[in-house]
């Protein structure tokens, strides 16, 4: 039996932890769906035998989702980021998202038909970040502007 990660991130669904976790397997690269753990018994949010707990890696770090029932719902508040190098990446993994039941949001955020948040951020963006000052400046006013990052644009940005 594999040992546990340390920390784990432990996310809250309603019921469908499963397809989830499914999902991010299929959409991110260094993904997977781990063990998948039935209720020993019924809860307030389902019966004995019902998807309790899911072990799932998305782009490497450790998630379990927990079918906790409906009463906590997801906000902006946690986030998954991911990285992108390219216009191809940022639309894959947008279209993926947004494709599949979720929605569009600013600035590079979308939320998935589970109501987590995604920003699918282009490295051309945290670069042009991390270098402060005007490119910074530019990059940040173009983005602004945006729903999914338009790679071409923030890179003109930089340059001014």
């Amino acid at each position: 039996m594999a040992q546990a990660a340390k920390n784990t991130i432990c996310i809250w669904y309603d019921k469908d932890a499963e397809a989830a976790a499914r999902f991010y397997a299929a959409t991110f690269p260094d993904s997977k769906v781990g063990a998948i753990h039935r209720a020993p018994g019924d809860y307030p949010a389902g019966k004995e035998g019902d998807v309790l707990v899911v072990e799932f890696t998305v782009a490497g770090v450790a998630c379990v989702g927990l079918n906790g029932g409906p009463m906590f719902k997801h906000n902006e508040a946690f986030s998954f980021q991911i990285a992108t190098d390219d216009q191809e990446e940022t639309d894959r993994y947008w279209n993926a998202i947004v494709g599949n039941g979720g929605q569009e949001s600013a600035c590079g955020w979308c939320k998935d038909r589970w109501g987590i948040s995604w920003q699918i951020t282009p490295r051309v963006l945290t670069e042009a970040m991390a270098k402060g000052g005007g490119e910074a400046k530019r990059a940040f006013a173009a983005m602004m502007d945006m729903k999914k990052i338009d790679v071409a644009k923030i890179a003109a940005a930089r340059r001014g």
